[in-house]
């Protein structure tokens, strides 16, 4: 099991989708400890603009983490990513194929296109 830590602050939603990304794509079991950055000067100087910020037991640091393809690189390089998982979401962030958009459907006598 590796250990990740989470610099971040109470209400970061930015966070909360890197935590969200991370448990699809990471191969590995992890355990996350998150550090509330607020309580501390030195933390919120270092981190402060970058949060989220994950962190491996290497000390390798990851900022914007929240940005798909970064966490992929990141993950990959460790050799933790869970390439199954990332081709299925590569797949649901391109849409659906051409020719099978959803058809236009009628709401209150109006046309709403799919």
């Amino acid at each position: 099991m590796i250990t990740l830590t989470l610099y971040t602050t109470l209400g970061c939603h930015l966070c909360s989708q890197l935590e969200a990304i991370l448990r699809t794509l990471c191969a590995e079991d992890y355990r996350l400890e998150r550090v509330e950055i607020s309580e501390d000067d030195a933390l919120v100087e270092r981190y402060g603009v970058r949060i989220p910020v994950l962190v491996a037991d290497d000390g390798a640091e990851l900022d914007r983490g929240f940005e798909v393809e970064r966490l992929v690189g990141w993950l990959e390089a460790r050799g933790w990513l869970n390439d199954a998982e990332w081709r299925k979401l590569q797949r649901s962030l391109e849409g659906p194929e051409p020719g099978h958009a959803r058809p236009a459907e009628m709401r209150n006598g109006r046309r709403y296109l799919g």
